[in-house]
């Protein structure tokens, strides 16, 4: 798999029957308006982030999501029985103890199935390039050589985003780590990903980061990447609302 994706629109792709939405997080860095509201209920572009999610997964043809829920769980959750059609909602419940993302695969483990299956952070926003983003990710996926294909975009383009990149690619595909000081890595993570349920293994108890499963399918190399041919924005904070909706009316 090279890091140029081409994608050939005439084939049929097997889309993930299930998606994991992670959307148990406490929003901090979009207080004050979280203070009243889940993050993914904060409104972009006219609609809450989580709806945004949904109507990717619905073009792509994804039928059944599994959303994980712990702060303001309650209006989170009378939202995805109100709002969301054509897609069948499980909810894997964190009101207890908020898991972190990996933490958060393993509580919902029972509720994903034992098929490679989406995962997705409900406040990234993304639109698609040429072609639909989770099917394209889709048909790069090889379950014989992957355990993770995590959807990247160049750190020039994304925006919103603060940090100094993620990952590198091979020429290949293959997901790498090696960040030199003063360098930034290319690559950042999107919130997008195809995982198998073999990942999901050997945990620690209680909350632990996705990076605990990403570096050992490093290690093992069966972690890769696809870059985003679309646009992407972090919306992490209140002012990348306003900055995201002006490039997308300008769109």
């Amino acid at each position: 798999m090279s890091t140029h994706v081409t994608i050939r629109p005439e084939l049929d792709v097997r889309v993930p029957k299930t998606a994991m939405v992670m959307a148990a997080g406490l929003g901090k860095r979009m207080r004050p308006l979280t203070a009243t509201r889940p993050k993914p209920l904060v409104e972009v572009a006219g609609k809450p982030l989580i709806d945004h999610v949904f109507d990717r997964l619905r073009a792509a043809g994804v039928r059944r999501a599994v959303v994980n829920v712990h702060y303001l769980a309650d209006a989170l959750e009378a939202h995805l029985t109100r709002r969301v059609e054509g897609i069948e909602i499980a909810v894997s419940d964190e009101r207890a103890q908020l898991m972190e993302t990996g933490g958060g695969l393993v509580q919902a483990r029972h509720l994903i199935g034992d098929d490679p299956f989406l995962c997705v952070n409900s406040d990234n926003l993304w639109v698609d390039g040429p072609f639909d983003t989770i099917r394209a990710l889709m048909q790069q996926w090889d379950p014989a050589r992957m355990d993770a294909l995590l959807l990247m975009v160049p750190l020039a383009r994304a925006h919103n985003h603060g940090g100094q990149g993620d990952f590198h690619l091979d020429a290949h595909g293959r997901i790498t780590r090696r960040r030199q000081a003063g360098r930034v890595a290319p690559f950042v993570f999107t919130g997008v990903q195809i995982l198998s349920p073999r990942v999901i293994r050997d945990w620690p108890n209680g909350p632990f980061s996705t990076n605990l499963f990403w570096e050992r399918a490093i290690a093992e190399g069966r972690a890769w990447g696809m870059p985003h041919q679309g646009l992407w924005f972090d919306v992490g904070t209140p002012a990348a609302i306003a900055a995201t909706e002006a490039v997308l009316a300008n769109g």
